[in-house]
């Protein structure tokens, strides 16, 4: 599993989205609306509230990717137990650090829920740093980014997990926000609706009753870190950029700080002349919606 396209892609050539895409949005749409209330009041009752449980474990879907990588190694570091969740396990051993307190186990977010059930059992929290891989398949974002995440979801329901944070992107409402023409959620939406799909595993997640931490970052980078952190409540950066490397510290002091951190969603970029701030203190300042 891949990470999350750069918010800022070099422009590909026209790409029509499918009829078949456009009508699978449509009825995804129409059936989280449905059942979200539901599952919204049964799961207040599965998952009692988790800013206490002090996490020793976590589970990181993705964490071959760019961004899944990073999360892992900067869990590592942090002195975590890590459950690294992986399609491909002889490409984890080779990509990912060699350490005592990291276990590799296949798990396929497309798969469905009851499969990814025994991946996830034991873990304290899941990280959630999946994005689809470009292909033929006009619904892979689709099956990665809001199906996927929903099967992850269910799996914790089912397995007792109680905290879940889900590394996300800027402009995932960007209709909202009156962005319909920003080139970058144009240029994203071209790979098979992706925003969308993104944005449709947000709200099933924020129905579900888990705690939970949505991350937002702006366009991805691959160099270190050249600027510092600046957080923002949702839907409100709509460009900007950061290094993976700190999309990675932020999901991970998610973890470190859940009375500041639970139940919200931030949005994150970097620039050279803001303040280095803690990140706890950030996490307190963006107010629950």
């Amino acid at each position: 599993m891949a990470g999350v396209f750069h918010c800022r892609p070099v422009l590909p050539p026209p790409v029509l989205v499918p009829a078949a895409t456009r009508r699978l949005v449509l009825l995804t749409s129409l059936a989280a609306a449905s059942t979200m209330d539901g599952a919204s009041a049964s799961a207040s009752a599965s998952f009692p509230d988790a800013k206490t449980k002090k996490v020793t474990t976590v589970f990181v879907a993705g964490s071959t990717g760019k961004t899944g990588k990073r999360v892992v190694e900067k869990l590592l570091e942090k002195g975590f137990g890590v459950v690294a969740g992986t399609t491909d396990v002889g490409r984890a051993r080779g990509s990912l650090p060699q350490d005592p307190n990291l276990k590799l186990v296949r798990a396929d977010v497309t798969e469905g829920a009851d499969k990814l059930v025994e991946a996830v059992r034991g873990a304290d929290a899941v990280i959630c740093a999946t994005g689809f891989r470009r292909s033929f398949d006009p619904f892979a974002p689709w099956k990665v980014d809001n199906l996927g995440t929903v099967n992850l979801v269910e799996a914790c329901r089912k397995a007792g997990v109680k905290r879940f944070i889900l590394v996300s992107s800027i402009l995932v409402n960007g209709a909202a926000m009156g962005q319909l023409l920003n080139p970058a959620y144009i240029v994203l939406n071209l790979f098979g609706l992706v925003l969308v799909a993104k944005l449709q595993a947000e709200k099933y997640i924020r129905g579900s009753g888990i705690n939970y931490t949505i991350v937002r970052p702006g366009g991805l980078t691959e160099q270190p870190p050249t600027g510092s952190i600046v957080m923002a409540p949702e839907d409100t950066l709509y460009e900007g950029s950061i290094s993976r490397d700190q999309v990675a510290e932020v999901a991970v002091e998610a973890l470190l700080c859940p009375e500041e951190s639970s139940y919200k969603v931030v949005e994150i970029i970097t620039r050279a002349d803001a303040p280095n701030r803690p990140l706890k203190d950030m996490f307190a300042s963006i107010k629950q919606k």
